[in-house]
């Protein structure tokens, strides 16, 4: 048996790493101004320059996974496939999915990861790694859903309104980071975006992602797995990695810049961290 991952655009993948791991990303969509443009057709620049245009999302249809999915299956020669979807609570993406997965004529399953952007695209690689070592479509749906469970995104921004504006935390907690001028932190984890304490600057938000981080596993016999994500603010995503790296030779680590769609709920400057530990 031959198993296939599947995900979605909010997962962030750089297109060589999901090439390199075997995993096929159906694009979200944006309306701006009315004209549906897929996730990913511009740059991240465009679509916050046309902002005040007015910005929608939404998740890929039933039937544009079932294309990708059988696209997929017949070019990978795979009889089983494992569709890693963003969290349900911020898109309709994983009814989609579960929708197409009755009308493809083989052994299809989804599993909404609870999570988004490095993070989901962190259980679609594990899930990927256990496809290519040739375990079935069990072994890698569990894989999928063990590492779902443990994986952790924490972010700053420069402030909280747009997340608070799509309802992904609370008004008060944006309008405290603008009362206060403090960095906001939050984490996204089970589906939910929950503001944390603030730090009084970037630099100590950055810090303290780093020490969420460390108490995972830091001078364990563990591996870390680690994607450093960002919107629009690549030099310190590239500087929180590398203090990753530092520390630790993380089995997997990259860079994963917002997908569109994330954008629109996020603003621009955000930068965190997405991360789990594995046993040995």
């Amino acid at each position: 048996m031959t198993c296939l991952v599947v995900t979605d655009s909010a997962a962030a993948l750089p297109a060589p790493i999901a090439a390199d791991a075997g995993i096929v990303a159906v694009p979200m969509w944006l309306t701006i101004g009315g004209t549906p443009v897929r996730d990913g057709e511009l740059s991240l620049a465009d679509v916050l320059s046309r902002a005040d245009e007015g910005v929608t999302t939404a998740g890929p249809s039933p039937g544009e996974f079932v294309q990708a999915i059988e696209r997929a299956m017949a070019t990978a020669g795979a009889d089983s496939v494992l569709v890693v979807t963003v969290a349900g609570t911020m898109s309709g993406t994983v009814d989609a999915a579960r929708l197409a997965a009755k009308e493809v004529d083989a052994d299809v399953r989804v599993l909404d990861s609870g999570t988004a952007a490095g993070a989901e695209g962190l259980v679609a690689l594990a899930a990927a790694a256990a496809a290519r070592e040739g375990r079935d479509l069990d072994a890698v749906e569990a894989t999928g859903r063990a590492v779902a469970s443990r994986v952790r995104l924490i972010a700053t921004t420069n402030n909280l309104d747009r997340l608070a504006k799509s309802g992904r935390v609370p008004e008060v907690a944006a309008w405290a980071g603008r009362a206060l001028k403090v960095n906001p932190l939050f984490e996204f984890r089970d589906g939910r975006a929950r503001p944390l304490i603030p730090a009084r600057s970037r630099a100590g938000a950055l810090d303290r992602i780093l020490a969420a981080w460390r108490a995972g596993g830091h001078r364990t016999q563990k591996r870390t797995h680690v994607v450093a994500l960002h919107a629009l603010a690549a030099e310190p995503a590239h500087e929180l990695l590398g203090k990753v790296q530092a520390e630790a030779e993380p089995a997997t680590a990259f860079v994963g810049p917002f997908s569109s769609v994330m954008l629109v709920h996020t603003g621009p400057e955000l930068v965190g961290l997405a991360w789990w530990w594995q046993d040995p």
